[in-house]
């Protein structure tokens, strides 16, 4: 299984940055950083039960970070807990989509939940889109536009002061094509959170749930689901939900019966 515990799983130098050095300076320098040094020593030394507790005390004071999330999900991996460990992967694959290391082993841990549903087929041209708006995080994509904004108007500015007409005609192009990027990277950026928000997936962490047609105890049962499959929220109705799985079929569990990505 991989790990983010020595950051080796991802190849890119912009991405390394982003999506490991910054959630790190952003947990300050006491007390959160060295909560999360403590975790990884903890995982190191196969102190599993430890490592999560002080990851979860990082996310209980507020942080949100994909490197905590996968960390804590690895620890989870090791304990056994796959509801677990599903949870906080799918959580980490919400901020980082196109992490690599985050796929692997979300893909590696579905492979130990009992449910084997194989999804409806997805349109060629849907498939291709998503794959396009979530090859890499939101955080990134922000990152990107300001650089190619930045990057766009300097090369404008610069046009507008330099003497040289080669210059003024290549800096003007270059702009141009620099803002156009910066514009595009927003807009995909956009449609990322928008797809993230609709799309409201929860894991079962019940060992048997029966799916009923209705909310209520007295409804029909449909189908039986077990505890880590992933399922799409619907709806809400009080203490129940309507889920959907990735086969299509739908119902209605108790709310206790998921937690929600």
């Amino acid at each position: 299984m991989r790990s983010k515990i020595k950051y080796k799983g991802i190849k890119h130098g912009l991405y390394l940055l982003l999506l490991v050095v910054l959630p790190l300076l952003s947990f300050g320098d006491n007390p959160v950083n060295q909560l999360f040094k403590k975790g990884n020593e903890q995982y190191a030394k196969a102190k599993y039960s430890e490592a999560i507790q002080s990851y979860q005390k990082i996310l209980n004071g507020g942080y949100r970070s994909a490197a905590v999330y996968f960390n804590l999900g690895n620890a989870y991996y090791k304990t056994g807990d796959m509801p677990s460990a599903l949870l906080y992967y799918e959580k980490a694959h919400k901020l980082t989509p196109g992490d690599d290391d985050v796929n692997f082993n979300i893909q590696l841990t579905d492979l130990k939940i009992t449910d084997k549903i194989e999804p409806t087929p997805e349109f060629f041209i849907t498939k291709w889109w998503h794959g396009f708006i979530l090859f890499l995080s939101a955080d990134t994509l922000s990152m990107l536009s300001v650089l190619l904004l930045m990057a766009g108007f300097s090369a404008l500015i610069f046009y507008l002061f330099t003497n040289s007409l080669s210059l003024k005609k290549s800096s003007f192009y270059a702009g141009i094509v620099l803002l156009i990027c910066g514009i595009v990277t927003i807009f995909i950026s956009n449609r990322q959170v928008h797809y993230f928000n609709l799309h409201h997936q929860a894991i079962v962490f019940s060992s048997s749930v029966t799916v009923k047609s209705a909310p209520g105890e007295a409804a029909k049962p449909l189908f039986v689901v077990h505890e880590g499959t992933k399922v799409d929220i619907l709806q809400k109705n009080e203490s129940w939900v309507e889920i959907e799985l990735p086969n299509g079929n739908t119902g209605w569990v108790a709310s206790t019966d998921v937690k929600e990505i």
